[in-house]
């Protein structure tokens, strides 16, 4: 069945529709039972299709559980109340005091905080690695390392990983993978077809497309599938059966969405690419962006999120750039239908493995859903303001 087919369709099980086209929402704490032997056989049953206790679901969770994991052609799917509890989650579920981790070093900067915060207390060993390292990788594996995550491309830098090439050797090690593939989303790539055993998401970002939800998911393959649901479980974590539900209706709509996003930001990247005041563009799309090889061979397309970096280094004149947009917003996030600017100064402090040799300003857009020409007007504006300011 083909991705646009599965998006339309997944979740869409009769139990869960009834005789409407979409689930219901199905709001509970309590599930009440009819009998003592009905309450034991619904307790022993799996955690994602049968309804036994709020927290861990009802139907709507189940319908988007049950969506995601035919998505990422998983063993089952949890999901959060955010994408970095999906993450956080996901590594406490396999790591333990004592053991060590492989931590990519263009990972979005919150899951670091994690790694160097939390679990550093907890006695987790941690490395950070080069994110083009692909199986090099294996030269840095202790007899103590029990989890390698990834994040392909990076969230501000862009770097595309070699999945497949890290997935292999992690394999031969007996090693669980862990990525976050938010940016990719279920629609332009599957982890778990090249080996990755569980597949996180923002489903804040494209999954839910209209800003106004935080979810996060994390799907898995039958060998970390019960450990993660268990482990989550006893977390604590839930999510609310409204933002599931809101997550299942933009994933009706992904497929349409991505491939406007993805045509309209290949547009905008190559006019910022010809700006005179632009160093270079860092877009999996584009032959310059490291990684790009493997963007071309492992991602079916792309999507609204890139950076640009700037050839001169001046927080003024950046500042005056930021504050003087018209249709791109300055926030946190990406994926809805709008666009967004984020200046991302002194990225040189976001790394501990690598060294960003860049010297100009890195400016990282979401292209949202507006006219790519109004866009580039936009653009073209904030640039002027720029150079007037570096010039003043």
């Amino acid at each position: 069945m083909k991705k646009h087919t599965q998006l339309v369709n997944a979740g869409r099980r009769k139990e869960f529709t009834g005789k409407a086209v979409n689930p219901s929402i199905v709001r509970a704490s309590t599930i009440v039972f009819d009998s003592v032997q009905e309450m034991v056989d619904a307790g022993k049953r799996n955690h994602d299709d049968v309804e036994y206790y709020g927290r861990r679901g009802t139907r709507t969770t189940f319908a988007l559980t049950q969506a995601m994991s035919e998505l990422e052609n998983a063993a089952g799917c949890y999901v959060y109340s955010c994408g970095t509890a999906a993450i956080t989650s996901s590594l406490l579920s396999f790591l333990a005091s004592g053991d060590h981790l492989l931590m990519v070093d263009s990972v979005y900067e919150p899951t670091r905080d994690f790694v160097n915060g939390t679990l550093a207390r907890m006695g987790i060993e941690a490395d950070y690695y080069d994110p083009l390292i692909g199986e090099g990788i294996e030269a840095l594996i202790k007899p103590n390392t029990k989890v390698i995550f990834l994040e392909s491309p990076g969230s501000l830098s862009m770097e595309v990983q070699d999945v497949p090439g890290i997935a292999k050797v992690a394999q031969a090690h007996d090693i669980v993978t862990m990525i976050d593939n938010t940016y990719a989303t279920p629609y332009n790539f599957t982890p778990l077809d090249v080996g990755i055993d569980i597949s996180i998401h923002s489903a804040t970002k494209y999954l839910c497309g209209h800003s106004d939800v935080m979810l996060g998911v994390a799907s898995a393959n039958e060998r970390t599938w019960k450990r993660l649901q268990q482990n989550s479980y006893q977390l604590g974590q839930c999510a609310s059966v409204d933002d599931c539900y809101t997550v299942l209706r933009g994933l009706r709509t992904l497929a349409v969405r991505m491939a406007q996003h993805d045509l309209s930001a290949k547009k905008v990247a190559a006019w910022l690419s010809q700006h005179p005041m632009v160093d270079h563009v860092r877009h999996p799309a584009l032959a310059e962006c490291p990684g790009h090889e493997y963007f071309v061979r492992d991602f079916s397309g792309g999507n609204g999120l890139f950076s640009f970096v700037l050839k001169q280094h001046d927080q003024v004149a950046l500042n005056a750039m930021l504050d003087s947009f018209s249709h791109f917003k300055m926030g946190f996030s990406w994926g809805g239908y709008e666009s967004l600017v984020l200046g991302a100064a002194n990225m040189a402090s976001r790394r501990s493995a690598t060294q960003w040799q860049v010297q100009g300003d890195l400016v990282r857009v979401h292209i949202g859903l507006e006219d790519t020409q109004d866009l580039i007007d936009d653009l073209a504006h904030g640039l002027d303001v720029f150079k007037q300011h570096l010039a003043g």
